[in-house]
Order: structure tokens, then sequence, then C-alpha cells
């Protein structure tokens, strides 16, 4: 069975990207074993839903020219933006509705593999509010960023599933606690 999981990188005082919607400073931290296990996660998605900030970020900063990812991926925008190579969607939900429709078609894009949301804190907290979201797994940079791009972007009540130490990072395993 699916399950939704916002699988993501913090700051320590809670930020996932700058205001530039940068993600440099994620790398300014000896990372450990968190980047193998998220690897390990990516492989099992069987699809990626994402914002505009996360999609733009790979565009200019990592040199991709193709999609990372092998599996049906969505990228929330209201903006046209330019295409990479792959199994890429550009979608817009701007009503409950739309948002419960595009999370159905990721859950059966993904064929009983994971959806995991990338990035956006905002799309995190909306689905958790619509009791679409099941899992929330962090890894917690030792840095602050003061401003930027919210982990999560509304009230997500959690219950800690696992904490360990990767390195640098401080990574943790929450259960979205339904209303």
């Amino acid at each position: 069975m699916s399950r939704t999981v916002y699988n993501t990188a913090t700051s320590l005082d809670g930020f996932i990207a700058t205001e530039d919607h940068s993600l440099e400073w994620l790398f300014s931290a000896d990372g450990g074993d968190a980047l193998k296990d998220t690897e390990d996660f990516i492989r099992k998605a069987g699809a990626v839903v994402c914002g505009a900030g996360t999609y733009e970020w790979l565009l200019g900063h990592e040199g991709v020219e193709a999609w990372p990812y092998e599996v049906p991926s969505w990228v929330l925008t209201h903006r046209k933006l330019p295409r990479m190579e792959g199994d890429v969607r550009f979608a817009s939900a701007d009503t409950d509705q739309e948002l419960r429709d595009l999370h159905a078609e990721a859950v059966e894009a993904a064929g009983g593999r994971d959806v995991w949301l990338v990035g956006g804190g905002g799309i995190a907290a909306d689905l958790a509010r619509l009791g679409l979201l099941d899992e929330v797994v962090v890894s917690i940079a030792p840095v602050t960023l003061g401003s930027g791009a919210p982990l999560l972007a509304g009230r997500v009540d959690l219950r800690v599933v696992d904490v360990r130490r990767a390195g640098d990072f401080a990574c943790a395993r929450y259960e979205v606690v339904r209303p």
C-alpha cells in the first residue's frame, strides 16, 4: 500500500531553502549515512511530487539535463517552467479537490510504492490537513538560515517514530497524527 512521505532536509530553525530557493547550505555539513538512507528511500518510491522551487534549483544548480528520478513526477507550479527530459508533469492544485485528485493520480502511478514529497512545506501541510500525508522524514542540518521556505507551512501534529544521528545531522521520522 502506498504511503505519502515528506522526506526532506531542514535547517535547525526549520527552513528547507533560503529565500532565493538555494539549497547550498545543505552541503556545508557532514551528512554521514543520511545520503545513503535518502538514496535507498528514493529507489523505493514510485512517484514524486515537489514544488517549483525544488525543480528550479535542480535545473539551475545541479547541472541536471534530465530529471534525476525515473518515476512519474509532478511539479506543482503556476508558472511556465523549462521542461527537463523525463516523466515530469506540471500541475497546479489550487483547491483541496485538485490536490486530492493530483494525490490520487500520484498514488495510482506509484503502483503500491511510496509517493515521495520532495519539497514544499505548504504542499506537505496541505496534504496533512487533508489526511493524505502519512510520514515526515527529516534530516536536520546543523545550520540556521533565519528565514526562507518553511519546513511545514501550517500546523501538522506528529508522533516520533525514530530519531538517530547521521554525521552532523539529526534524522527524525514522524508519523502524521490524523485529526
